[in-house]
């Protein structure tokens, strides 16, 4: 016979009603009580009829996660974070991957798929600061990433600036001055290119280097492949380069694969550094400095945002920067072996406004 809630409230000696806000993750449980049920509820093991509470709740328990494309190591490993965080709270995750196409990532905000799941996190890359009015949408949204700021929603992005500055002034203060960039994109103002090559530039000015366009190599899609190509082509130009910055790990893992088919000495001769901090970087040789823009944060603070959401909170919209770190290892000369030292650490910030999110509905 199948254990009922009724008898984790007899076991715990407490309300059925008790068991139910435990069981839903209510937060207004003393702890001891909670304590109490959760250990009723392992003794018996009780399974909690999940198809009945979304009847009654009218939810699904699932939230989506749309990201341009999971074959990038990034966004691989934010899934993961996400679906961790989201487990914690009760919720399952379902995973969408727009391509980075403009008509799919305006069908998320169409709310095409919007019966399977109660909430989303979204990551735009083919969409920009001339779509925000598409953002005005009556579902839970949460907005990841660095393509559109403004938007009538809960938004979570990273230090991006001041990171790439510090990730290029630790090189700067390993005594190199030719510092090449891999990964720039011609013309963008607003998105992860431009922010971290501003950073970048002002790295430069901080220390009196002059910045030299020469040094700048740019990319498409930031792959592996274009990691590689890019870093060759500088290499190729016969421009003088010391140290690389890589403008996500991705593209540092293709160009330490270009340094090393031209027996090129790390950090001996030139000095490389990611952004991202993705577990890849870990493992290579030598293994790659890297900027954790602090990932696992990111997912938490962006699901935790929008359980809100759905829970109905009309808070005023919120903008979270988490803390990030420069990680020192073996490319940039800061250890040796498997080790990793953190170099810089650059704080995060909690930007309140005083604009309500639209009704959902």
């Amino acid at each position: 016979m199948p254990v009922r809630m009724q008898d984790v409230a007899q076991r715990a000696g407490v309300s059925v009603k008790t068991v139910s806000n435990v069981v839903n993750g209510y937060p207004h449980v003393r702890e001891s009580t909670r304590r109490r049920v959760e250990e009723a509820i392992d003794h018996l093991g009780y399974r909690m009829n999940v198809s009945a509470r979304n009847l009654r709740t009218r939810r699904t328990g699932m939230i989506t996660l749309n990201v341009p494309e999971l074959s990038l190591p990034y966004f691989a490993e934010l899934a993961d974070s996400v679906i961790r965080a989201a487990d914690e709270q009760g919720w399952s995750v379902l995973i969408e991957q727009t391509g980075a196409e403009r008509q799919r990532e305006l069908e998320v905000l169409a709310g095409r798929r919007r019966h399977l799941t109660d909430g989303v996190l979204f990551s735009p890359l083919a969409l920009g600061q001339d779509d925000l009015d598409h953002f005005d949408v009556d579902f839970p949204l949460v907005v990841l990433g660095e393509r559109v700021f403004g938007a009538r929603a809960d938004h979570v992005t990273m230090n991006n600036v001041e990171a790439a500055r510090a990730a290029t002034a630790h090189l700067i203060t390993t005594g190199r001055r030719r510092i090449a960039v891999v990964g720039a994109h011609a013309g963008e103002v607003i998105g992860s290119a431009a922010l971290r090559l501003a950073g970048y530039e002002r790295a430069l000015a901080d220390a009196g280097i002059p910045f030299d366009p020469a040094l700048v190599g740019e990319a498409g899609l930031w792959h592996r492949a274009t990691g590689a190509e890019t870093m060759g082509r500088l290499l190729d130009s016969g421009t003088g380069i010391d140290a690389v910055f890589a403008l996500n790990d991705a593209m540092a893992l293709g160009a330490l694969h270009a340094l090393h088919e031209r027996r090129i000495d790390i950090p001996g001769d030139i000095a490389l550094i990611g952004f991202d901090d993705v577990d890849d970087v870990r493992y290579t040789v030598p293994t790659i400095s890297s900027v954790d823009p602090g990932r696992d944060e990111i997912a938490r603070t962006a699901v935790d945002l929008l359980v809100a959401r759905i829970g109905g909170t009309t808070e005023p919209i919120r903008r979270i920067v988490p803390d990030a770190r420069v990680v020192g290892r073996e490319s940039t000369g800061d250890v040796r072996g498997d080790g990793e030292r953190v170099v810089a650490v650059m704080p995060g910030r909690v930007e309140d406004t005083d604009v309500s999110p639209l009704p959902a509905g």
